[in-house]
């Protein structure tokens, strides 16, 4: 494994640093980093492209830290990825890590601060800050308890919004049909990211929303354009400017009404992909590249080694469709034309082809269906969760929650309709 060997050499420090500053415990991250070695050399022959191995050994380690972290939070009552890192960031799948919990903090008084930094922060046991504070044992607990019921009495700090904007984004989704055509798909060139549906080129606007089901009610809308070239770690793209309003409380960031973020994305030959995100938290600017393992994969990252989404889409039959009914082959990144279909929206008539993603782009337990049309566009996107997607969340299957909307059958599981979206593409 001399490729392996000498890769990793090179990436050595980066990793290091990456793990240690994640877990204070200089032993613990010794113990991370051996796992990660580990795995990696495990994996390495699956690593198609030697170029993303940084990256990729990232993700790797990354993982570890998450577990990690999970089994130190079992004995805690707030969890200790919220209290422990920085505010990462929020893609498809929400919030990554809470970003209001240093701002609630700061709300504290200085004793609950002291405390809770301690406790959470400098992972020390209740009879060392004892020792530290020359306090007996009972006070501490006493105080800490205290100071935990501030904390979560404040939590979350919510900094104001930003007024809403006119959006010719209606507030009601209009009504559509889709019906299978009998005609072969279509190949087409797909030049959109991935999600956000605009093409990455300079002078492109787009407005779009979501909406939820089955009441059809907009939900979320969102203005775009492109506005500047941008480069990335030497790689160049296209800086897209994106302005949220009225989004959902899981998208929010530190709780507010309204999100402001600058992508940058780039178009190769045959693959469309996010090099970075930025937005602001906590009043603080952060940023995110493709070379970030953490906060970033899970949320901007598609693909095989975050290649990004193909730019030229055909049937590959990875993905079959019979009605409602999917099945699908035992790979990663399915992706795939499941068919033709016309599409009748907001009074007009597309040919369209139906693009299926499963459990890639929004994550486990998550399929979604987008109808391109032979200009590439998106006409209609729609999101469909397995019936007990995020069940301890919300207490209740989707079936129960929503026994009206139309649900799929993949790989003989149930995935119900959740909501939609359409750009002013269509209007």
């Amino acid at each position: 494994m001399d490729d392996f060997d000498r890769l990793l050499q090179k990436e050595m420090p980066v990793l290091e640093r990456f793990v240690r500053f994640r877990i204070g415990n200089l032993h613990d991250a010794d113990d991370v980093l051996q796992e990660t070695y580990i795995a990696a050399f495990n994996g390495f022959g699956g690593l198609k492209d030697e170029s993303l191995f940084k990256p990729w050994l990232l993700g790797i380690a990354r993982h570890k830290c998450n577990d990690y972290f999970r089994e130190k939070a079992k004995s805690l009552e707030i969890p200790i990825d919220e209290l422990r890192g920085t505010a990462l960031s929020y893609g498809v799948r929400g919030i990554t890590t809470v970003s209001a919990v240093r701002e609630t903090i700061n709300l504290l008084g200085d004793k609950d601060k002291q405390i809770l930094y301690l406790y959470y922060f400098k992972e020390l046991p209740q009879d060392e800050i004892a020792k530290r504070l020359s306090l007996p044992v009972g006070t501490v607990k006493s105080r800490l308890h205290n100071a935990k019921q501030r904390f979560k009495e404040q939590y979350p700090y919510k900094p104001k919004g930003e007024k809403l904007m006119l959006t010719k984004m209606p507030k009601t989704l209009p009504e559509y049909t889709i019906t299978p055509s009998d005609q072969p798909p279509f190949s087409v060139k797909w030049e959109e990211i991935m999600g956000w549906f605009i093409v990455p080129k300079i002078g492109e606007k787009l407005e779009w929303a979501m909406y939820d089901f089955p009441e059809r009610k907009r939900t979320e809308y969102m203005l775009e354009e492109a506005v500047a070239r941008a480069e990335v770690h030497g790689i160049e793209g296209v800086e897209i400017l994106a302005k949220e309003y009225e989004p959902m409380e899981n998208n929010r960031i530190d709780g507010r009404n309204f999100n402001e973020r600058r992508l940058v994305a780039q178009i190769t030959d045959d693959h469309c992909r996010i090099l970075a995100e930025s937005h602001e938290s906590g009043g603080v600017k952060r940023y995110y590249t493709f070379l970030d393992g953490d906060a970033f994969l899970d949320n901007w990252g598609f693909g095989e080694d975050n290649c990004g989404n193909e730019t030229h889409i055909s049937p590959k039959g990875d993905i079959t469709r019979n009605g409602n009914t999917i099945t699908t082959k035992d790979k990663p990144f399915l992706l795939d034309v499941v068919g033709r279909y016309a599409v009748t929206i907001n009074g007009k008539r597309y040919d369209t082809i139906c693009v299926m993603d499963v459990a890639n782009y929004c994550g486990e337990g998550v399929v979604t269906e987008q109808y391109l049309n032979t200009e590439g566009r998106t006409i209609l996107w729609r999101r469909f969760n397995a019936n007990d997607w995020r069940s301890t969340r919300y207490q209740k299957l989707w079936t129960d929650m929503f026994p009206d909307n139309e649900t799929l059958t993949v790989n003989g599981e149930t995935y119900v309709h959740w909501y939609d979206c359409i750009t002013d593409y269509i209007l």
